[in-house]
């Protein structure tokens, strides 16, 4: 085909005209093959070594990252460098020579393969000069001689370099043994690298002149994709010393190419450390057919609502432009690439403003039920992965199709669980809504896109073929390689912490006008991070002292975030899409959770640094197993682990005054605050509540009224945690576990009526009134965003979770919090929390209804 356009293209003179001729020329270039892609049969050419050489010395910079360059080499460390994957085992330094030389004939086959692809793209630069030149001398031309020569510097003899190499290295390959030598052919190769100097010292004059013809002469703007060959040389030196790197690694130091590959090697690195010392640009750089720089900012995974559903997308921040892709479906083996559904220039690119801000559309949520079912069977399926790793250690189709199944339900949680509205527009009206699932997530992107903003950013449009190449160049330049979920995970990742992580806000410096001031700390789980305290509001300073505890509970946690706000009290500024009043965020910083530093009884102190602003805070974890402990009070004296019946005859009450108190003023000024019962209060607080109403100080009913109201939801929730056994007894426990299991609902209605009228009075009485106050809270659910189902799951474990002396054999792993029992128990609140209201008094009368003869 190659040739048979040639011919058509050069040797028709008498039959096509020169525009002809480079219509003939166009569609040659639109047959050129793509970069060429590795199967898994092959070898990446393009997987590049991490940015150490073999004795651990730093390699030269690379000139730069042209849209084609591997995806592999995008992979950054914690400390910002370029990583590598690890070789198959066995291919490593020093592992067996027989393989190590098999692994250097596959990735000299894959490099061989690439320098194919690379004499086609000079090839092809070489036959669109070819006409140019034929009209230079006509009384048309196209170009001029000066213009021609400016634009292909070069090209010639960087072609013949690298035809001469591949005919000289492609016998070697066909007739591979352990005795065949090619470090030559790699040292004349760098040797010749001043020629590429030269086009490099050119290159930028050269795409000036093309895009000044391209804009001066219609017809040579028909082929103005020549900008994007031409960038093809500077890309190509890089990959070679990539390669180099790759059969050094996999060529034993005792063999003759050895040494001649660490030759080609050095000058190769000392002709991209002369370059870079002239031109700068970052590894993460695309080059435009302009010839301008376009470098990959920020990207990640987010979900995006379009008409109605959710959609997980792949989203690229670049410096002059936003691109919105998604992972095209491939065959088995066949490299990945994305779809573009959409991009911004960010010149055209606003934010939601409060005053005109449209109500948020309808978005396809699931019922939180199912949610939590998810998570369910998420632990679930963890708990069996492990047990068939023991088992079989790790080898068998049962951990695939486990494995499989997890991905499933983690991609599925992913997708459906972030609320947080971040809505962008365009100046023409199309404005794109994402879902994300924390505030700080929000506040990074719309903070990074403003920073660029700053800068003087023109309206791009791009043409197709530009469109194609950026997106083409995302696979290649992506930071963010996989979405967020455990499947995706190494199996030597930390599983993260279960139980309860206790933090201490103390302070915070750094700010430069008083305002009034709050911390939310919020923890990774399942994959998303979700808000679990917020400490109260400092008035009108510049160093808050809030010095306030609070016991933040984990589920696989791996990062704790502290984000600073100012309290806004302008209730003009509500923000239409979750009718909340938006508070600014000053500054906002996290810390992993290292396990081994934060399971010490001691507790940690540290500090986050956020935009110039300090807080310091503590913390500390305690295991699962030990934080839910139910330990009988030694003191009867009290009500924190009391047995319910000794506290309510001791106060002749049906319900223990604690109960009644905190639930009293949680209704009065609480049930409409945001995640009541969820939300963490103030470790200290709650502890002197619980003194005050252990000791049964007379002040108590002034303290509940100036105590922070989430103090008072956990206190509550801790009473009833620490009850020496379940309100809803051990003795019943099991009976529980089986009724909520029942199909049928007359048998089940039966059998769970007739549980509760098993309990003692005082359990009975007591569950009834929580219940009523718990459906309470839920009547405000679209302003508290406390639903039945979200109480249940709260109060579920609390209220059912056996004593430790009856829960003996059951399931104890932490990462199984989720599993098993656990999501029974809150089914068995959201079973009654569901249901009509219940009456003590009918419920003892109507005994005959509720016999167990089914």
């Amino acid at each position: 085909m190659q040739c048979l356009l040639y011919i058509l293209i050069f040797y028709s003179p008498h039959t096509c005209s020169t525009s002809a001729r480079i219509g003939f020329l166009l569609v040659y270039l639109s047959l050129l093959p793509p970069d060429f892609n590795y199967n898994t049969d092959g070898y990446d050419g393009d997987a590049a070594e991490d940015r150490k050489s073999q004795d651990g010395s730093e390699t030269m910079p690379f000139i730069d990252e042209s849209p084609t360059m591997s995806p592999q080499l995008c992979a950054r460390g914690p400390d910002g460098e370029a990583v590598s994957p690890t070789p198959p085992e066995g291919l490593l330094p020093g592992g067996d020579t027989e393989k190590g030389l098999e692994m250097k004939k596959l990735v000299l086959s894959g490099f061989l393969a690439s320098e194919e692809i690379y004499i086609n793209q000079l090839e092809a630069l070489l036959l669109v000069g070819l006409p140019l030149k034929a009209t230079a001398t006509t009384s048309q031309p196209v170009l001029t001689n000066q213009q021609i020569e400016t634009i292909f510097y070069k090209i010639q003899d960087i072609f013949e370099i690298h035809k001469e190499f591949y005919d000289a290295l492609y016998p070697n390959i066909q007739q591979w043994d352990d005795k065949v030598t090619v470090g030559h052919l790699f040292q004349k190769l760098a040797s010749q690298l001043g020629v590429y100097k030269a086009f490099v010292d050119n290159y930028k004059v050269a795409v000036e002149t093309a895009e000044k013809c391209s804009q001066a002469n219609s017809q040579f703007q028909k082929i103005s994709e020549v900008s994007t060959l031409l960038y093809k040389p500077i890309d190509r030196v890089t990959r070679s010393t990539l390669v180099l790197h790759d059969l050094l690694k996999h060529t034993p130091k005792d063999h003759p190419d050895f040494p001649l590959l660490q030759d080609a090697l050095r000058i190769s690195q000392n002709f991209l450390s002369s370059i870079n010392e002239e031109i700068d640009p970052r590894r993460t750089a695309v080059t435009t057919p302009k010839g301008e720089a376009r470098q990959l900012v920020k990207d990640g995974f987010l979900v995006e609502v379009s008409e109605g559903s959710r959609k997980l997308r792949h989203v690229f921040l670049f410096t002059d432009l936003l691109l919105c892709a998604k992972m095209k479906k491939t065959a088995v083996g066949k490299h990945q690439q994305y779809d573009c559904k959409w991009y911004i220039p960010l010149a055209d690119l606003t934010f939601q403003t409060l005053d005109d801000s449209d109500s948020c559309p309808h978005v396809q949520t699931l019922p939180e039920h199912e949610i939590e079912e998810m998570k369910t069977k998420i632990s679930a399926i963890k708990s069996e992965i492990q047990k068939e790793k023991k088992a079989l250690k790790g080898q068998s189709r049962a951990l695939e199709r486990l494995r499989k199944k997890m991905n499933e339900q983690e991609s599925c949680l992913l997708l459906h669980s972030p609320m947080i509205p971040f809505r962008i527009h365009n100046k023409h009206g199309k404005s794109y809504l994402f879902l994300l699932s924390s505030d700080y997530e929000r506040s990074e992107w719309r903070e990074a896109i403003q920073k660029l903003q700053k800068k003087d950013l023109q309206a791009c449009v791009l043409s197709s073929v530009e469109l194609q190449v950026l997106t083409g160049s995302c696979f290649k330049l992506r930071t963010v390689h996989n979405i967020p979920v455990t499947s995706n995970k190494d199996d030597e990742e930390s599983p993260g912490l279960y139980g309860f992580l206790h933090v201490i806000v103390h302070s915070a410096k750094g700010f430069k006008q008083s305002a009034n001031l709050y911390c939310t700390l919020e923890v990774d789980s399942f994959g998303y991070f979700v808000s679990k305290a917020k400490t109260r509001v400092f008035r009108d300073t510049t160093e808050p002292q809030w010095n306030e505890e609070f016991e933040i509970e984990l589920e696989g946690s791996q990062c704790l975030r502290i984000l600073c706000y100012e309290k806004c009290y302008d209730k003009s500024k509500l923000n239409k899409d979750d009718n909340e009043i938006v508070d600014k965020i000053m500054g906002k910083g996290q810390v992993q959770l290292d396990p081994q530093t934060v399971q010490s009884k001691n507790w940690h102190m540290d500090v986050i640094e956020m935009n110039g602003i300090k807080v310091e805070f503590s913390m500390k974890f305690t295991s699962r197993d030990l934080s839910l402990k139910r330990t009988p009070s030694k003191k009867q004296s009290g009500v924190f682990g009391v047995k319910i019946s000794v506290v309510t005859k001791r106060e002749r009450s049906k319900v223990p005054y604690i109960v009644r108190q905190c639930i009293e003023e949680v209704e009065k000024r609480g049930i409409e605050e945001v995640g009541i019962y969820r939300i963490s209060g103030v470790a200290t607080d709650i502890q002197a509540l619980k003194a005050a109403f252990d000791t049964n100080t007379k002040d108590i009913l002034v303290m509940l009224s100036d105590m922070d109201i989430n103090a008072i939801a956990g206190t509550l929730k801790l009473y009833f945690r620490e009850l020496p056994e379940p309100l809803l007894t051990d003795r019943l426990y099991p009976a529980f576990m089986e009724g909520i299991a029942l199909s049928d609902p007359a048998a089940k209605e039966n059998c769970m009526m007739h549980l509760l009228r098993s309990l003692p009075d005082p359990n009975l009485i007591t569950f009834l009134t929580l219940l009523e106050h718990l459906k309470r809270v839920a009547e405000k659910e679209p302003v508290n965003k406390m639903s039945l189902h979200n109480l249940a799951t709260v109060f579920g474990p609390t209220l059912l979770r056996p004593s430790e002396e009856s829960n003996k054999g059951h399931i104890t792993l932490a990462s199984d919090i989720w599993s098993h029992d656990v999501m029974a128990q809150v089914q068995v609140l959201l079973y009654y929390l569901q249901h009509p209201p219940i009456s003590f008094t009918e419920l003892k009368r109507n005994t005959l209804y509720f016999s167990t003869d089914v």
